[in-house]
């Protein structure tokens, strides 16, 4: 599979000095988009983790019967961006406290998740969701309900899913954030 804005094949098989994470914010269309157009993210696509299903496709999935999320594996050179900015970009996105849903998407497959493939990522991402959480509060919104952990599977969803929103301009992006800034 070809990336169409990298133009390369997906594969996360990066070198050493590229890292990664995985995000899910409601529908992975428009969150994959979100993070290709900034600058040191070298590979994006789209995906299915976090639940227990050996081979889940997007019919499973979306029956709410393999307990995974829509997610988007984003590879980054950190020395080009932080992951403190990719965070800041995943809860500005979205709409981290409504539970099992995204605006009109509703569903399990729709939470809000951090997958770290390292346990100092993880923590850098909680303290994150502590820093957000207090200017949710701050303007009076509720409790984030991200789930976050460290998290190996990660299943590539279908080719007509990858770049779906630079293949179908005008298709639809459901994701919209609660416009409050995240404090680096």
């Amino acid at each position: 599979m070809i990336h169409t804005i990298f133009k390369t094949e997906i594969n996360h098989n990066q070198s050493t000095s590229i890292d990664s994470i995985i995000f899910g914010a409601g529908c992975f269309w428009g969150v994959e988009r979100k993070f290709w157009l900034l600058p040191g993210v070298v590979m994006t696509s789209v995906g299915y983790a976090g639940g227990d299903h050996a081979d889940p496709t997007y019919e499973l999935v979306c029956a709410g019967i393999t307990g995974h999320a829509e997610v988007v594996k984003v590879d980054y050179d950190p020395l080009q961006i932080s992951l403190m900015n990719l965070l800041k970009v995943f809860w500005e996105c979205h709409d981290p406290t409504q539970g099992m849903r995204q605006g009109n998407d509703i569903g399990t497959q729709y939470r809000s998740t951090i997958y770290c493939n390292k346990n100092s990522d993880k923590e850098i991402a909680q303290d994150s969701l502590k820093q957000y959480q207090n200017a949710l509060h701050d303007s009076g919104l509720g409790n984030i309900t991200t789930e976050i952990k460290v998290e190996g599977e990660y299943f590539l969803a279908e080719e007509y899913h990858q770049q779906y929103l630079d293949k179908n301009p005008n298709g639809y992006c459901g994701i919209g954030g609660t416009n409050c800034s995240f404090p680096i």
